[in-house]
């Protein structure tokens, strides 16, 4: 009878094991050996901590504390418990360890995330005359959070001879991923000669969290062709993610052929991986069908990916109702979903009800997260709600997150378009600054867009002073700003010094700002003569130069732009009305019939002006 606890251990039918131990304890059997060993890992498996501590008492009681089997299982199950001061207790209380002992407390620290206490039982394994094996060498691979720390590791497994060991080879891989060694993490499966889901999920994975999404795919197609065993769940939502980054609804909808071919089912993951690569790519229909099919098998992550993706397809009003919906199966709302709410309807333009779940979720007692904030702040741009945006900010005070610069570079964007530079500066002036010119940037643009040009070259200079360097960003914006003030010459000084001093090269939002600066300044030959650097030039550099010759009456080099914007844009009237006005300044009243009679050839009409 006490034979039978161990076998139905090793079938995986733990509480059937500790049924039976129960029984057979009120009956008074004496446990043997492998009774607590096996007892102590279903406990473990199925995370019954007080069951764990029952049969800890036993094991006292009975005196088998000192079998160095048991007393590993108390601390392999301790460490799966995670409660990790037990089982470092019960690892140093050991009378006598062995290298199973020690494998257990380095897998349980490792984990459970306490990596260098992981790689120092590792160091000191060799003391007390222990020889690592592939099981130590995979569990405290892992733990490796450094390449430094993986080449040693990696290079005992040379000496021991185990690196070929699948497990050990495994582990080796993942240890370089995590590393962003790509290479060597390559090179590494490329030697696994007998390479399995495991080992293909381990690499699919390792690309896929370093931001290689094609290769995801490509080596999908591999493993399909090279191996004869299905594809794993794991395979199957790695894939799957791969196709939401990508978008490339034509391969989702390829796996998910594969997977109904298979019939594989839709467990809670796949389900969930599904729902996002569908909202991703724009089917926000076919999402929510696999989310209505998957029923009583959805999570909290299930319903936030479908709340998220329909406020992604413009679907707002689906969402709120699935938000209610989630409350009234009696799901709490996580940061997450709330976040889906509040940024959806801020992205949307709709910051009345974005605001509205702020509040709500401020009532719940969900504290906000800085994607809530920065989400909300610029809800108060578009609504102008100055007073609102200052609430945003007493809050990112409040809760002390306004140190962190990215919300400081919101709040400040925030108050720029409000027009109260004067705040933007208050912020700007009290916050730590990094080198991302990010910061400097909002302060440029907004000084800029509120006409206070002098003040956004005060700033750019202050960026040089402080030695921030300056990104393509900076100099739309200050190049904007050099236009508005009329500094012609400083606006040449600083495009000559993009490239040559800080190796940004321009681009057309460049060269439009130049034009528009020269064009400003009637220099419109030479404006001219700048367009004609552009490889692509865009309707908005043209249309920017037609506006200078509209100021300067220049109706020859107005007509040449007018003749390359329809082109560009042959349904729009506005070239058209504004060459007609050069006409008008300079008394051509046969011409400006002329352009007249043109519009009505080609079914234009000037657009109707109208008053506040």
């Amino acid at each position: 009878m006490k034979g039978a606890i161990t076998k139905l251990v090793s079938n995986g039918l733990y509480r059937e094991a500790l049924s039976l131990f129960t029984r057979l304890h009120s009956n008074h059997f004496p446990p043997n050996n492998l009774t607590y060993p096996s007892l102590l890992k279903a406990c473990g498996k199925l995370n019954l901590a007080s069951n764990g501590l029952q049969i800890h008492a036993h094991v006292v009681k009975t005196g088998f504390y000192r079998d160095v089997y048991t007393a590993t299982a108390l601390t392999d199950m301790y460490m799966k418990l995670h409660l990790l001061k037990d089982g470092v207790k019960m690892f140093d209380e050991m009378p006598e360890r062995n290298l199973a002992s020690i494998n257990a407390v380095i897998s349980g620290l490792s984990q459970n995330g306490y990596f260098r206490e992981a790689l120092l039982v590792f160091k000191h394994v060799g003391i007390g005359g222990f020889k690592p094996n592939s099981i130590t060498l995979a569990s405290v691979l892992p733990a490796c959070e450094t390449v430094k720390d993986g080449f040693q590791i990696h290079g005992f497994a040379v000496k021991l001879g185990v690196e070929v060991d699948i497990y050990v080879a495994t582990s080796v891989l993942s240890m370089y991923l995590n590393c962003q060694e790509l290479v060597s993490a390559v090179r590494v499966f490329k030697m696994i000669e007998d390479k399995s889901v495991v080992s293909y999920n381990a690499l699919i994975s390792g690309l896929l969290h370093n931001g290689l999404p094609l290769l995801v795919l490509d080596l999908f197609k591999e493993m399909r062709e090279s191996l004869g065993e299905k594809p794993s769940l794991v395979t199957w939502v790695s894939v799957l993610s791969a196709c939401s980054g990508l978008l490339t609804l034509r391969f989702g909808k390829q796996v998910h052929c594969l997977i109904l071919k298979y019939e594989v089912g839709f467990d809670v993951k796949v389900g969930t991986a599904f729902v996002d690569m569908y909202s991703k790519c724009g089917c926000w229909k076919e999402a929510y069908e696999i989310f209505k099919e998957l029923d009583d098998n959805r999570n909290l992550i299930t319903w936030n990916s479908m709340i998220s993706g329909m406020m992604l397809n413009g679907q707002c009003e689906l969402a709120a109702e699935l938000f209610e919906q989630l409350e009234q199966e009696g799901m709490e709302p996580d940061s997450a979903s709330w976040n889906s709410m509040i940024s959806g309807f801020s992205q949307l333009g709709k910051g009345i009800e974005a605001f509205c779940f702020f509040n709500r979720m401020q009532l719940a007692g969900v504290m906000p997260s800085l994607k809530s904030v920065t989400s909300l702040l610029p809800a108060c741009s578009v609504l102008s709600a100055l007073q609102s945006g200052k609430e945003i900010h007493g809050h990112t005070i409040r809760t002390a997150i306004d140190a962190d610069e990215f919300i400081s570079t919101s709040v400040i964007d925030m108050y720029m378009k409000c027009g109260v530079s004067f705040l933007a500066r208050r912020v700007f002036d009290r916050v730590d600054r990094s080198d991302d010119p990010a910061l400097w940037n909002a302060m440029i643009l907004g000084y800029g867009r509120n006409g206070e040009n002098d003040y956004a070259l005060e700033i750019f200079d202050l960026m040089l002073k402080e030695g921030i360097k300056p990104n393509s960003g900076t100099f739309i914006s200050i190049l904007s700003a050099c236009g508005h003030a009329g500094k012609v010459e400083k606006g040449l000084e600083l495009f000559r010094m993009m490239s040559r001093d800080y190796g940004v090269n321009p681009t057309p939002e460049h060269f439009g700002c130049m034009v528009d600066l020269l064009g400003r300044d009637g220099r419109l030959d030479e404006a001219r003569n700048l367009i004609q650097e552009i490889s692509e030039p865009s309707s908005s550099v043209y249309a920017s130069l037609l506006g200078a010759c509209k100021c300067h009456l220049d109706a020859e080099l107005g007509e040449e732009m007018v003749e390359r914007l329809s082109q560009l844009e042959p349904g729009d009237p506005s070239p058209f009305v504004i060459l007609s006005n050069i006409y008008a300044g300079q008394g051509r009243w046969k011409d400006v019939q002329r352009v007249r009679e043109m519009m009505k050839d080609r079914g234009l009409r000037k657009l109707p002006g109208c008053s506040w």
